[in-house]
C-alpha cells in the first residue's frame, strides 16, 4: 500500500494541512487547525495524523509544508506566531524520508496551474500565451507577488518580494495619499496600502483628507459599508484602482503573457466591486505598452487551498528546494 504525503499551508493564525496520493494533486482529509492551540509544527502535526486516522503503517514519510516565512534557512521562525523549529527536529520527530519546507507564496504560485477552471473569475479576457511567465499576486496580510513559468519538465516558480516595492501615485488624490502616509510612515511601499490593514489605514486616510471622523475601525466593517457609505466606497474602489497599478507593472516587468492570478482571501469577497473599479483601467495604462498588458488575461482565483495544490506540486518537484 503507498503510504500518502502530507502537505500543508501554514500562516500565523491557522494551520491547514492535507494527505495527497505522492504524484497526484487532490488534497483529501483537509482540515484547518488553530495554530494557537499547539505548542508548535510537530504537535500541530501529530495531532492533524491522528485525528485521519494517518499513523503507524500509514504515517506519512514525506511532506512539504508551506510556511508565511522565509523557509531558506535551517532554522525557520514564523513570522506572525512564536513556533520556531530545525528541518532536522521535525525531519527526526515524524520520521520523515523527506521533509520539504517552502514559502506560503510560492505554494499559491505552484498551485495555480492546478486550479480548475470553474475556480477561476475573469477579470480581463486576454489571449495567455503557453509558454511564458505567469504572475500570482494577492493582497492579504501583506501583498504577496511570484511568478511561475513552465520548464521542460516541471513547473518552476519565481519567488519575488514585489510588495515592497515604491508606491507610486498616479493622479491628485493619491499624490494626497501619499503625503498622508509619508507623515506617518517615511518611504511608503504598495504593501502599506493592498493588504487587509492597508484598505483600513485608506479608508482611515480618507477621513483625514475630508476632514470626516471615522465610523469603522476594521477592514471588514469598511467593505460591508461600502454599498451604502460614499467614503468607504471610494476607499474600496481606490484600493482596487491601486491594484490594478501594481498588478500591471508587475506584469510588465516579469513579462507575465501567459496571465495574471488574482490570489489571497480578500479579493474573492470583492468580486461584485472589481467591475466598478478602474482595476482594467488601472492595469492597462501603461502608455505605448498599453495594448501589451490590454491582452494579458486577469483571473481572480477561487479555489480555497490553492496553497495545498502548491504544495502537492513542490513535493517532488526538482525545480523546488
Amino acid at each position: 500500500m503507498t503510504r500518502p504525503a502530507l502537505i500543508g499551508d501554514i500562516g500565523g493564525t491557522n494551520a491547514r494541512f492535507a494527505l495527497v496520493t505522492p504524484g497526484g494533486f487532490e488534497p483529501h482529509d483537509i482540515l484547518s487547525l488553530p495554530c494557537a492551540d499547539y505548542p508548535g509544527l510537530v504537535e500541530a502535526i501529530r495531532d492533524y495524523l491522528e485525528r485521519v486516522g494517518a499513523v503507524g503503517d500509514d504515517a506519512p514519510r514525506e511532506a512539504c509544508l508551506a510556511f508565511a516565512c522565509p523557509t531558506h534557512g535551517e532554522r525557520i521562525k514564523m513570522t506572525n506566531n512564536p513556533w520556531s523549529f530545525t528541518r532536522a527536529e521535525v525531519k527526526d520527530a515524524l520520521g520523515l524520508e523527506l521533509f520539504k519546507p517552502i514559502n506560503d507564496f510560492t505554494a499559491q504560485a505552484l498551485g495555480v496551474p492546478h486550479v480548475a477552471d470553474d475556480e477561476l473569475v475573469e477579470v480581463q479576457a486576454g489571449v495567455a500565451i503557453p509558454h511564458a511567465a505567469r504572475l500570482v499576486i494577492g493582497p492579504g496580510t501583506g501583498l504577496g507577488v511570484a511568478g511561475v513559468f513552465p520548464g521542460r519538465h516541471a513547473w518552476i516558480p519565481l519567488p519575488a518580494e514585489g510588495g515592497h516595492v515604491t508606491f507610486a501615485p498616479t493622479d491628485e488624490r493619491e499624490h494626497n495619499l501619499l503625503r498622508h502616509f509619508r507623515n506617518r510612515y517615511g518611504r511608503i511601499s504598495v504593501e502599506r496600502l493592498l493588504c487587509g490593514q492597508g484598505l483600513l489605514d485608506l479608508y482611515l486616510a480618507h477621513c483625514s483628507l475630508k476632514g470626516t471622523n471615522p465610523r469603522y475601525a476594521t477592514p471588514a466593517e469598511v467593505t460591508e459599508a461600502a454599498g451604502e457609505d460614499p467614503l468607504a466606497r471610494d476607499t474600496l474602489l481606490r484600493f482596487l484602482k491601486i491594484l490594478g497599478d501594481v498588478s500591471g507593472d508587475a506584469a510588465l516587468t516579469l513579462g507575465a503573457r501567459g496571465g495574471v492570478y488574482l490570489c489571497g482571501g480578500i479579493l474573492p469577497r470583492l468580486l461584485d466591486w472589481l467591475p466598478q473599479s478602474r482595476f482594467r483601467e488601472a492595469f492597462a495604462d501603461k502608455g505605448r505598452m498599453n495594448g501589451y498588458n490590454a491582452d494579458i488575461p486577469v483571473r481572480v482565483v477561487t479555489a480555497p487551498w490553492t496553497g495545498l495544490l502548491g504544495a502537492a506540486e513542490a513535493l517532488h518537484n526538482e525545480e523546488v528546494e
